[in-house]
């Protein structure tokens, strides 16, 4: 994200249609509301009004040429969730990934492999710090 453009804070549903045009790539209003409303009814003129205020946040850009409108995300959904994750550490746990860690293991159950790979993730991160020093 460049410096002129706003930080990323989209709400939960707009995170719900960025998960959809992340999934499905360029979609048309309709096929997000469709999509929204698996979940829970929405209509479509309140779909339309977010992703049109989506666009002005630079969240989606819009494709023009067809008669209807084709959204696509402006963000990945990496960034966004760096971001999101990165506000949520500072505001959450004072800026201590360590307790946010801590908290995450403590509260849910982890398989055998997601533990390995933390393992496989941690040693990467002390084998890149012990490369810095």
């Amino acid at each position: 994200m460049s410096e002129n453009e706003a930080p990323l804070k989209p709400t939960e549903t707009e995170l719900e249609i960025l998960q959809i045009l992340w999934q499905h790539g360029p979609s048309t209003v309709r096929f997000v509301n469709e999509e929204q409303s698996k979940a829970k009814e929405t209509g479509y003129t309140t779909t339309l009004k977010l992703l049109q205020i989506m666009h002005e946040k630079n969240l989606v850009s819009r494709d023009e040429e067809s008669r209807s409108h084709v959204y696509q995300a402006a963000v990945t959904e990496e960034e966004t969730q760096q971001h999101l994750l990165g506000r949520f550490l500072d505001t959450t746990f004072r800026g201590s990934a360590m307790k946010l860690v801590m908290q995450a293991l403590g509260n849910h159950r982890t398989t055998p492999d997601e533990l390995n790979q933390i393992r496989h993730l941690l040693k990467k991160l002390e084998d890149d710090s012990n490369a810095d020093s």
